[in-house]
């Protein structure tokens, strides 16, 4: 009997175009609780009196609830235990659970707590999607996994489009609405979803594989693109809007929701970049799609102060050129990470890229308001071109030695 495989494979097959589809409608939705928190940040330091370290810690304490989510799920084979869709299904009900909590927490430390929780919850929806996305697609599927990552930007923005247009209503409506969509994206995950044809064999974390993941040279250096490549997103991602609130007066721009509506536009424009790194990954090279996000979006960086006060549509052409780079090589550096593996240890290889990579951006969320209490707003983005930098530096190295590699193989 004529195997089905192929007919799967061919670019025109609706069925796992539909399922990418509802995959990522299920991400995006389950997303908006990422930085729910920090899309209200002015109204919880009203209300919590909370230093500039506190507030840093709103966006740290869910990346730090990640890493801890993916390590454990990965120690545990939870991926390989539960089927991916009640994993995610479960992990967003956590998540929407935790994020309602926002509401009625007494303290501040069970503030950092939920948020915490929030982490390790979405720790089992994001790296799930990407695996369950994998199973449909072989060809293209550099451009399938650009738009996982570009349903991942679309849902973290969305929290700042909701505060944008309820700036006359309680902050309440934010944490609300963004837990009724996990809800959603819940139901969408556990009873549309399902997994494709091209299953992986199982891939776990093991410590006796890190000192032959850390001796595979181009394997290092795809990871150091992605360290790179991290030190700057979350950074950005999660500072933008008190960046934009200190630009406004500069810009002429009045009230809290321009500036949340400017921070959905720039952050929701990396849905381009996902999708473009993708397709063009897939059609020159992972190294060169990287290479080029990181090379403009590190630009940007160091751009974005010098329109810090004007004129208005050059911050923005500047701000959104930097929102569509700054993602849109995230996809590759997995794709990288499973192909430079060996299959042996492609599980640890993928645990320890993730959880060096968010442990990273611990570092440059907390440095970023140091730097802005120190020189001020217009400036404290500088720091963050010294990742994509380092990545440029280490994808040109990377392909080199592939190429070396080919031509004397």
């Amino acid at each position: 009997m004529q195997s089905k495989l192929p007919v799967l494979e061919r670019p025109g097959d609706q069925a796992r175009w539909r399922m990418l589809g509802l995959i990522c409608a299920g991400v995006v939705l389950c997303m908006t609780t990422w930085f729910s928190a920090t899309a209200i940040t002015p109204e919880l330091v009203q209300l919590w009196h909370l230093s500039a370290g506190q507030v840093a810690w709103l966006t740290n304490a869910v990346q730090l609830g990640f890493v801890t989510g993916a390590l454990l799920s990965s120690l545990v084979s939870l991926p390989d235990l539960v089927p991916l869709r009640k994993l995610m299904g479960v992990s967003a009900l956590v998540a929407a659970a935790a994020n309602l909590c926002l509401l009625w927490v007494p303290s501040i430390g069970l503030l950092l707590g939920v948020r915490f929780v929030t982490g390790v919850a979405l720790a089992g929806v994001y790296p799930p999607a990407l695996k369950l996305a994998s199973t449909w697609f072989v060809k293209g599927r550099g451009t399938a996994l650009g738009l996982v990552i570009a349903a991942l930007t679309l849902g973290s923005a969305s929290p700042h489009l909701i505060r944008s247009l309820t700036d006359r209503v309680d902050w309440q409506a934010v944490v609300e609405a963004s837990s009724v969509c996990t809800l959603v994206g819940a139901t969408v995950l556990v009873f549309f979803v399902g997994e494709g044809p091209f299953p992986f064999s199982r891939a776990v974390f093991d410590l006796r594989n890190v000192a032959v993941v850390m001796r595979n040279r181009p394997l290092v250096l795809a990871n150091l693109g992605y360290f790179g490549h991290m030190w700057e997103l979350y950074a950005m991602w999660g500072w933008f809007l008190a960046y934009v609130r200190s630009a406004s007066p500069g810009l002429g721009l009045a009230g809290g929701r321009n500036a949340s509506l400017v921070t959905f536009v720039v952050i929701a424009s990396g849905v381009a970049g996902a999708v473009l790194g993708g397709v063009l990954a897939d059609r020159t090279s992972r190294m060169f799609a990287a290479g080029l996000m990181m090379t403009l979006s590190g630009m940007c960086a160091i751009a974005i102060g010098f329109v810090f006060e004007g004129p208005v549509w050059l911050f923005f052409a500047v701000a959104i050129v930097w929102g569509v780079t700054v993602i849109g090589d995230s996809a590759q550096f997995s794709a990288m990470a499973t192909e430079l593996s060996d299959p042996s240890y492609v599980g640890t290889a993928l645990a320890l890229q993730l959880g060096l990579g968010f442990a990273l951006t611990l570092v440059s969320i907390r440095m970023t308001p140091v730097i802005a209490a120190h020189i001020g707003w217009r400036w404290s983005f500088l720091p963050l071109a010294v990742g994509p930098a380092v990545g440029v530096i280490a994808m040109v190295m990377l392909r080199r030695l592939v190429a070396k590699r080919v031509v004397s193989g």
